[in-house]
């Protein structure tokens, strides 16, 4: 069994990728062409994820553990904000420069771990963030699509997710769970802070409205698309 193992790792991450390149052109074809309300959409995510990580616990994948709410609200607010902001950065800019900012979240966890939670880096890790950054910036300031918007949501987008993802790895330890037990909780949490948000920022029924007019394509590819992890 053991000698399979290399190959089932491969085979997961190779996945992992593919889903991940498939969910962001959909994302920028369903902003693109029907125009879908962002944090509607991120709301809807994290409704079928929650269903996803459910049916998987029915059928045994993982075994949930209680947790208090008090002591995941902060991550799932996060959890919010970081998908919130990179669905925007998606959406008002290239699908090149999006990818190339979310490489800056390296940097910035490096950053965050140094400063706040005093831990040290080689110089040699230190030193490859050069050119990760420089890459970053060049190809933000000569794209032919560059504006001023996406730049601000793909940086808030990093920051936050940057934060979110340390407080993953700390509430995996200080909780003693992992990922999916985690998210179970995350999940509905956050479903239920961006059902607070949602209409205050967006409409709710009529033209371009989660319950708006839409047509049986654009529901299809809005509700059977799932990204956890954008």
């Amino acid at each position: 069994m053991s000698a399979y193992g290399p190959w089932r790792i491969a085979a997961g991450l190779l996945a992992n990728l593919l889903s991940s390149i498939c969910i962001v052109f959909l994302n920028k074809w369903i902003y693109v062409h029907y125009g879908f309300p962002n944090m509607s959409l991120t709301l809807v995510h994290f409704v079928v994820t929650w269903l996803g990580l459910y049916l998987c616990q029915r059928l045994g994948v993982f075994c949930p553990k209680s947790l208090s709410a008090s002591k995941v609200v902060l991550l799932a607010l996060s959890f919010c904000g970081f998908v919130v902001f990179t669905n925007l950065s998606l959406q008002n800019n290239t699908i090149g420069t999006y990818q190339l900012a979310k490489v800056m979240t390296t940097p910035v966890i490096i950053l965050i771990q140094t400063m706040c939670y005093g831990k040290t880096f080689s110089l040699r890790i230190k030193l490859t963030l050069v050119p990760i950054t420089l890459g970053v910036f060049l190809n933000s300031y000569y794209d032919v699509k560059f504006n001023v918007l996406g730049i601000l949501f793909a940086a808030l987008g990093v920051l936050v997710t940057s934060v979110y993802q340390v407080w993953v790895g700390s509430k995996q330890h200080e909780l003693q769970v992992n990922s999916m037990q985690l998210l179970y909780y995350q999940a509905p949490l956050s479903s239920a802070m961006l059902m607070c948000f949602v209409p205050i920022f967006e409409p709710v029924i009529g033209e371009g409205g989660i319950f708006g007019p839409w047509s049986p394509s654009a529901i299809e590819d809005t509700y059977f698309l799932r990204t956890p992890f954008l």
